[in-house]
């Protein structure tokens, strides 16, 4: 229902616009933004506003979504004015002062089992039973699009966890769907001059790819920017998510000629992939002349936790680390730390910041209505929330700030000083031309009661 004044059919109002109404002496209201809190299904109508995480708590993901799960609760705990603030004070937007437009933050949490369906059921239930006003979360890149083009029909806004996929802001991109986590193509720009650098322009690699969206892309920009270095590349081998014995895959890259073994996996399956390889012996091996390499293009410190020894010496990519020195990143850290007894995981960084992000849109909207909301998102500028600088591009929702190439430290000073940053690519170095992954975002028409 809308909140059209007595004796005026919806219909009616539209017929005679503002000027009619004006004619009456009745006050315009319905074309104020609190009047938008009706017209759309879940506004919230109490004292408090519902927020939907859904995060891979079982499968190859889950200390990914265990992870997850610290992050959105101590966000919400900051949103509501509790605890030291976390990034609040650090961030150069300074709406949020406890709440959500007044009403406290409330939320529920779900399991996608690192599974698209799973995940885009628990959306629906939390959509339609819990009456949530956005859905966050997904540690896989194949999960966040089935949740994304869940809450684009249902005029639902999503807040990307943890997608690395080019196509979750390139062909699969929604007008409802944001992702402040960085790119396959990203992390081909920040690492391959780090690998040219490092093993030369004179190598041949072999790819173990996840089987899925995230994989390909991975792929797909990790064979551009090292043959841009002159590499070569062999036929790559798809492997399925949540594997575990990657022996099978591993034997025939021993003959296959390669110096290099490039493992496009995450999570657990990036762990075991990894830990396995250095059984192999691949670290002590020579070929054409050359040692042996591995490379994992995105990593986190959970993967390098779980795969201990196997991780030193190995280059990859992070959206961010908690030993970065900006004050926002110190003060996250502290507080994440405070609360856990463990520092943030970057996907506990982008998790955390996405909500926070969320709310202050809806501040400077003056409204939980999505479109509004999504006008808010769209080609905003902000800093303080630990990356430098950075825009949501309107274009394709897709957040532009530093990459990291990162490497496993040789000589970790504790249990959590596990990766070093060896290189930073630039905000612009990594933006490119939103034509070149297609995809159209679609309307921004809510849903409906």
């Amino acid at each position: 229902m809308t909140n059209t004044p007595k004796g005026f059919s919806r219909r009616g109002v539209l017929k005679t616009g503002l000027a009619g109404i004006l004619a009456t002496g009745v006050s315009p209201l319905i074309f104020s933004k609190t009047s938008w809190a009706q017209e759309f299904c879940n506004a919230p109508t109490g004292d408090s506003v519902t927020l939907g995480f859904v995060m891979p708590l079982t499968g190859a993901y889950a200390d990914e979504g265990a992870d997850q799960q610290r992050a959105f609760m101590l966000a919400v705990e900051h949103l509501n004015g509790e605890g030291d603030g976390g990034l609040i004070p650090h961030f150069s937007s300074k709406t949020l002062k406890g709440g959500i437009l007044g009403k406290k933050v409330a939320y529920v949490t779900g399991d996608d089992q690192t599974k698209p369906d799973a995940g885009r059921d628990t959306a629906r239930r939390m959509i339609e039973r819990d009456g949530a006003t956005m859905i966050s979360g997904c540690s896989s890149s194949g999960v966040a699009i089935a949740e994304q083009a869940l809450c684009q029909e249902m005029g639902v806004i999503y807040m990307a966890g943890l997608t690395h996929s080019n196509d979750t802001t390139g062909k699969d991109k929604k007008r409802y769907g944001f992702r402040h986590f960085f790119n396959a193509y990203q992390s081909g720009v920040a690492l391959g001059p780090i690998l040219g650098e490092a093993y030369g322009k004179d190598r041949v690699a072999y790819h173990l790819t996840a089987d899925y969206t995230w994989g390909w892309t991975q792929e797909e920009s990790m064979i551009k920017a090292t043959e841009a270095l002159g590499w070569k590349t062999l036929p790559p081998v798809r492997t399925p998510v949540n594997a575990g014995d990657f022996s099978q895959y591993l034997t025939p890259v021993l003959n296959s000629g390669a110096d290099v073994l490039i493992l496009n996996h995450y999570g657990f399956d990036g762990v075991n992939s990894l830990t396995q390889a250095v059984q192999f012996g691949m670290k002590d091996k020579q070929v054409n002349g050359k040692n042996f390499e591995l490379v994992l293009p995105l990593v986190s410190d959970l993967m390098a936790k779980g795969a201990g020894e196997a991780m030193k010496g190995v280059y990859g990519t992070g959206n961010w680390d908690w030993q970065l020195t900006d004050e926002a990143s110190k003060a996250f850290t502290k507080s994440f730390g405070a609360k856990y007894g463990q520092p943030p995981s970057q996907i506990a960084h982008t998790s955390y910041v996405q909500t926070l992000l969320y709310a202050d849109a809806c501040e400077r909207a003056g409204t939980f209505y999505p479109p509004e909301v999504i006008k808010a998102l769209e080609d905003f500028d902000f800093d303080g929330m630990g990356n430098g600088p950075t825009t949501y591009r309107g274009s394709d929702h897709q957040c532009f700030k530093e990459v990291y190439a990162v490497r496993g430290k040789d000589n970790p000073a504790n249990a959590f000083d596990l990766l070093e940053v060896v290189a930073t690519a630039s905000k612009e170095s990594v933006t490119y031309d939103p034509a070149i992954f297609g995809g159209e975002l679609g309307p921004d028409t809510p849903a409906m009661c």
